[in-house]
């Protein structure tokens, strides 16, 4: 979570190219090779990059990561463009696992208030206002405070004595 805080560390460890010299699904895979795979090197130094060339086998991509976590990708009959994308896919991610992720509760009817913001319920003639207002910074009490409740208590205990 805090890779780009200071320098910026790819966590890809190892790639792995495997094709077939002459198998007709693994063309791209050797175009890319041929083509592209040297701008990728000199790009990325610290990524090694490994030929495995099998016979009679479908292309793949095998990724491993610094935290051991190892992808492979089967690329049967994919252009050189389509690889430089799986290959820039793999660079760029962190090696962690992708996993769904899921809410932990369930509801039946969900809500449709939708989200609140804090000029919901404010009258519309404030959009075309100018601020500072002095209409608009009056407090508004509607109804009595515990103080002032209490204060007209004493109030009324203070006559009533005063009376006696």
């Amino acid at each position: 979570m805090n890779n780009g805080i200071g320098r910026y560390v790819c966590q890809l460890q190892r790639i792995t190219l495997s094709f077939c010299k002459s198998h007709a699904d693994s063309r791209g895979m050797r175009d890319f090779i041929e083509n592209h795979l040297l701008d990728f090197t000199k790009a990325n130094p610290g990524v090694v990059v490994y030929l495995k060339p099998r016979r009679h086998r479908k292309p793949r991509i095998m990724a491993q990561y610094l935290n051991g976590y190892t992808e492979s990708v089967p690329l049967p009959n994919h252009r050189a463009d389509e690889i430089c994308k799986w290959v820039d896919l793999m660079k760029t991610r962190s090696g962690v696992k992708v996993v769904r992720l899921r809410k932990m509760w369930h509801t039946d009817n969900p809500s449709i208030q939708g989200l609140w913001h804090p000029f919901l319920n404010k009258d519309t003639s404030l959009n075309i206002k100018t601020f500072p207002d002095k209409e608009h910074y009056k407090f508004e009490q509607n109804e009595k405070s515990a103080t002032d409740s209490l204060l007209e208590k004493m109030k009324t205990v203070k006559l009533s004595s005063e009376i006696d």
